[in-house]
């Protein structure tokens, strides 16, 4: 009894299978124009394999060239932000060197010397003009 049902549901799941089995597509396959760009230009005839490997060296060059132009680009902005960046500092040593030069002229002034040699030092100003002291030409 056991082998009729299995036999029944092996049966039903073959059907099964084959109804609900999803066809598979098969590959389509896609022919390139013949009018391509690529293909007009290395295979037909316009750039041989043999033009194209001549202009190899040319083409080497002119790509070391553009190297070369990029780093020389590169180095000339380098260059302009150091320009740039001592400029600032040149501007901000001037500003600083005005100040102290203002500053030196204030306190080089005789009544600022006058009040610091006071303060400092305390030195008074005389009030009585210098008595001018004449020497004989005998006695020295």
């Amino acid at each position: 009894m056991s082998n009729q049902f299995k036999s029944k549901i092996e049966e039903i799941q073959e059907e099964n299978e084959a109804v609900f089995k999803p066809k598979l597509k098969q590959k389509e396959t896609f022919d390139l124009p013949s009018n391509n760009f690529f293909n007009l230009l290395f295979v037909k005839g316009v750039v041989s394999k043999q033009a194209a490997t001549n202009a190899l060296p040319f083409i080497i060059f002119l790509s070391f060239l553009a190297l070369i132009y990029i780093g020389n680009r590169h180095s000339a902005e380098n260059n302009i932000r150091e320009i740039d960046k001592l400029n600032k500092e040149v501007k901000e040593l001037s500003w600083d060197f005005k100040t102290l030069k203002a500053d030196l002229m204030f306190k080089s002034k005789q009544t600022e010397v006058v009040k610091r040699v006071d303060t400092l030092l305390q030195l008074k100003v005389p009030i009585t003009p210098p008595i001018k002291i004449v020497v004989a030409s005998n006695e020295y």
